[in-house]
């Protein structure tokens, strides 16, 4: 026989019961980590090991959720739990609504102290001055490549990067009404109206396009006069209480943003690999013929993959360059650490910027 609605209720009721009482166990047992954390001295917060708690759970997982279902459910359990041993302190471009917080939650869980911040730049000095112990911050967009501001901050920072997180964005049209009539400016981050530009000349053609902070701050400009609209997210249109006259107007259906985690060495060590890593470099070399072909040699005679290589002026009025590279692989790794070793002989420049678990 079939149970009826309010038997099935019963049960649910039962197992949520069941189930608050196991997490508060587990919330105990985490009080206690954090006593020992706390006694040795070694750091709260360690993607590596959520990433491996995340990744046991999703091999031991039989349904019926789905594993991306299973994985938010454990980050918000492991926030959760690393709040009651020490509180974390994220910086990241505000205000709320932005991807740059999505990214944040994303990664953190959203049991975290949020530092939100006017500029990419403030993002690095609150970091780098201790008043958050992580800052989230663009590096890379797959429609308009780099984000050119976080890498040259990474430059002469001391900060360095330990997690990365690719976050699907979505760009939607916001204003106080629902209709794409009477529009005179659309106020979105520089990024963002880039992104946009083939449907904005489509659909707003002789629409004014203004540069804001953030595209959470247009969609606040957004709420100040009926004429004008933002390009923000699903979350900034809830956060401002704004109609989606478009949705997802991006010109890339598979638009996505890549975000690094930034950090101060003493507050979260190089991770240890995970068999799945990233090594950032940025190095320069000598302006003379060849120089550049010579720094790729060491990368095939050991046989480590390159991802990623950006070049950027050096500002010193020599037409001299930073390159930016992404390596396959850990230093810990014996072909990785040869392959370093070797390039550091050809460079005038060489800093590694960070070792990290790539992101799924």
């Amino acid at each position: 026989m079939n149970a009826n609605l309010a038997d099935l209720r019963i049960q649910i009721d039962s197992l949520d019961r069941k189930l608050l009482t196991l997490l508060n166990q587990r919330a105990l047992l985490a009080e206690k980590v954090g006593e020992v954390k706390k006694r040795e001295g070694t750091p709260f917060f360690r993607p590596d090991r959520v990433a491996q708690v995340i990744e046991h759970i999703q091999q031991i997982n039989t349904g019926p959720l789905k594993n991306e279902h299973v994985a938010a459910v454990w980050r918000e359990i492991m926030s959760a739990c690393l709040s009651l041993e020490s509180p974390v302190r994220v910086a990241y471009l505000g205000p709320a609504g932005t991807f740059s917080e999505q990214a944040t939650l994303q990664f953190f869980g959203a049991s975290i102290e949020h530092v939100p911040c006017a500029s990419i730049d403030e993002v690095f000095r609150a970091t780098a001055a201790g008043s958050a112990s992580y800052g989230v911050v663009p590096v890379e967009n797959s429609t308009e490549g780099v984000v050119s501001r976080s890498l040259d901050l990474l430059l002469n920072s001391p900060l360095h990067i330990v997690g990365e997180l690719s976050l699907m964005v979505r760009h939607n049209l916001l204003r106080l009404s629902d209709s794409l009539d009477d529009i005179e400016a659309v106020f979105a981050h520089p990024q963002a109206l880039a992104q946009c530009q083939d449907w904005l000349t489509t659909h707003l053609p002789h629409v004014e396009r203004r540069a804001a902070s953030s595209n959470a701050e247009g969609a606040r400009l957004a709420t100040t006069n009926p004429a004008w609209a933002g390009i923000a997210s699903d979350r900034a249109a809830t956060q401002f209480s704004l109609h989606t006259a478009a949705h997802a107007i991006q010109d890339d259906a598979f638009n996505r943003t890549r975000f690094a985690v930034i950090c101060l060495p003493k507050t979260l060590p190089a991770p240890p690999s995970s068999g799945k890593d990233c090594t950032s470099l940025v190095v320069s070399v000598p302006n003379r013929p060849g120089a550049v072909h010579d720094i790729l040699v060491p990368l095939k005679t050991h046989g480590v993959s390159m991802t990623r290589f950006e070049s950027r002026p050096a500002r010193s009025g020599q037409w001299e360059y930073y390159f930016y590279i992404d390596l396959q692989g850990h230093p810990s790794q014996s072909h990785v650490k040869a392959a370093l070793d070797d390039l550091q002989q050809l460079c005038a420049f060489y800093k590694v910027l960070g070792t990290y678990p790539l992101s799924d």
